[in-house]
């Protein structure tokens, strides 16, 4: 037996869940846009503020994201136990030093780390080694001890940037910050791409829902005796 579409006085199912569905997805994609639009505003290409920091202090950008990566994996919210802040771990003396006013800012973080980097270099007449262990340990330890201090922390950092300048280019990504020592990452922005997804999708199969059962309950009501 072949049964056509079920109507209703508006037009076929079909017809009104298309409806539904796309006044559905239109909502959810106004408000995908404004989110999109909103967290836009805060997003950070980390590999291009390295290569700035690499113009800007003359130092090696795949020494800079060798430091970063041992430092924080290129996490802007990072804090160590220490209280080492942000992409480039600034201590909080070190970030006043530099001027950084927002040490969790990427921006702002690795810049001053860069700056910092640099003034190490220049301490040890460019040995990058010293420099490195000066960034993890400070500068008066690596004096003290005329050369990488003796503390396994410090040697083994020290080991990884290295390690890290011998595995090639290093990409960083991308982040976004939104202030107040808040850091969302690309994985979290490709999350709410598929929750609004899901959300239209919801909303679509309720609606189709709504429509079946008014139109269940129209045929019931057709075939009660009418009374007049």
């Amino acid at each position: 037996m072949n049964i056509g579409p079920i109507s209703t006085d508006n037009g076929s199912i079909p017809e009104a869940a298309a409806t539904a569905e796309k006044a559905a997805s239109t909502e959810v994609s106004g408000f995908s846009e404004t989110l999109n639009a909103a967290t836009a505003k805060g997003s950070y290409d980390l590999d291009a503020i390295f290569e700035k920091a690499s113009r800007t202090y003359n130092i090696s950008v795949d020494l800079l994201k060798a430091v970063a990566k041992a430092e924080s994996s290129f996490r802007p919210d990072a804090t160590s136990k220490c209280g080492a802040m942000g992409v480039m771990q600034l201590m909080p003396g070190t970030a006043k030093m530099l001027g950084v006013t927002d040490p969790y800012d990427p921006e702002q973080n690795i810049m001053g780390g860069a700056d910092y980097l640099r003034q190490m270099l220049d301490k040890f007449n460019g040995d990058v080694s010293l420099a490195l262990a000066a960034y993890n340990a400070g500068p008066g330890n690596v004096v003290k001890y005329g050369g990488i201090p003796p503390f396994n922390e410090t040697q083994n950092y020290v080991r990884t940037v290295m390690g890290y300048l011998g595995d090639g280019a290093i990409s960083a990504g991308m982040v976004y910050y939104g202030g107040q020592g808040t850091a969302r990452y690309a994985s979290e922005k490709a999350n709410e791409r598929s929750i609004t997804s899901d959300l239209a999708n919801n909303i679509s199969q309720m609606l189709l829902m709504r429509i079946i059962e008014m139109q269940m309950n129209s045929s019931d009501d057709d075939k009660k005796p009418k009374v007049f």
